[in-house]
């Protein structure tokens, strides 16, 4: 039962990387658009894009923690006492870039209309990497332990860059599939332009995580292997289609390629829910909570997956309207 809800978790977490990260990457694309006259139209197709879906996206958040601090208490606690200070910085940076998306649109003044933009933009990467830099402390072994040295290590700054990286490839393969024709080169540019650079940032993780995460980097080699491949061709095969093949297919794929890097990270540290240590059965609640726990959550899937469904057709249609 404890596995059950640990890949509940994972799937959570999963759908937070691929949905909230094309929602963070987006705001990476409008900090990077440029003057107020060259970055008006990409910006306005961000805005047009954003708009149904990106408050909606934090769900995954909050369905996570909710997962991870009924079923697993004493390893939520330890995070949380553990990576209080890039986890207090996220969540001011969610707040920060949500405040700034809302208020730009209504304020008059330009010099404020450019001060909220900025939050947005700005806060739409410090979010992701500070998320980064804690799923890396927790992939690493280092929670517990000083809070500081948790999550300002090799692996954990890694994983932030690698988190802005990920969230920019995702936005910019999304956007290309949503843009009208006289902007499809421009984000199908960018699109390839960060999948070369999320491929390098891998090639360099090799070597960052045997050298400082040496039971991740045994577990991603060894029994996730098959899933990291998977990975690999996935992320391959959208950026040899980016240019030939629907752009519904190439958004496929670049999906894959992430969701699968979150599976065989899962798959890697597998019995473990913290580092090399916490076995997810030895921090899990009783039987009786993660039964109520596996009822909520089939409960969720089965009323709130539909209305995302929705939300997502209509967005779509939106889009093509």
């Amino acid at each position: 039962m404890s596995t059950l809800v640990a890949i509940a978790l994972l799937l959570g977490v999963l759908a937070y990387a691929v949905f909230g990260g094309a929602d963070f990457g987006a705001g990476f694309w409008d900090l990077t658009a440029g003057g107020a006259e060259r970055g008006r139209a990409p910006r306005a197709q961000i805005d047009h894009s954003l708009g149904p879906v990106w408050e909606a996206n934090h769900t995954w958040l909050i369905y996570c923690l909710v997962v991870f601090w009924t079923a697993f208490p004493p390893a939520f606690a330890t995070v949380m006492r553990t990576l209080y200070i890039p986890l207090g910085l996220a969540a001011l940076g969610i707040v920060l870039r949500g405040s700034g998306f809302a208020f730009r649109k209504g304020l008059q003044q330009i010099t404020y209309q450019r001060m909220a933009g900025a939050a947005f933009a700005a806060s739409s990467v410090v979010t992701p990497f500070f998320f980064g830099t804690v799923a890396g402390g927790i992939a690493s072994g280092r929670v517990p332990g000083g809070s500081l040295a948790s999550w300002v290590n090799p692996t954990s700054l890694f994983a932030g860059v690698l988190a802005v990286a990920v969230c920019a490839y995702l936005a910019a393969v999304f956007l290309t599939a949503d843009a009208p024709p006289e902007l499809v080169p421009y984000f199908r540019q960018r699109a390839w332009i960060t999948a070369w650079v999320t491929g390098l940032l891998s090639i360099a993780g090799i070597f960052v995580l045997r050298a400082d995460a040496r039971h991740l980097f045994d577990g991603l080699l060894g029994r996730a292997l098959p899933i990291v491949i998977l990975s690999v061709l996935a992320g391959l095969a959208a950026l040899i289609l980016l240019r030939r093949a629907t752009a519904r297919l190439v958004r496929a794929l670049a999906a894959l390629a992430v969701a699968t890097i979150v599976v065989a990270w899962g798959v890697a540290q597998y019995p473990y829910l913290l580092g090399t240590h916490a076995a997810i059965g030895t921090v899990a609640a009783p039987d009786s909570s993660l039964v109520a726990l596996v009822v909520v959550v089939v409960a969720a899937i089965v009323l709130v997956g539909p209305s995302f469904a929705l939300l997502y057709a209509l967005q779509q249609r939106q889009l093509r309207s």
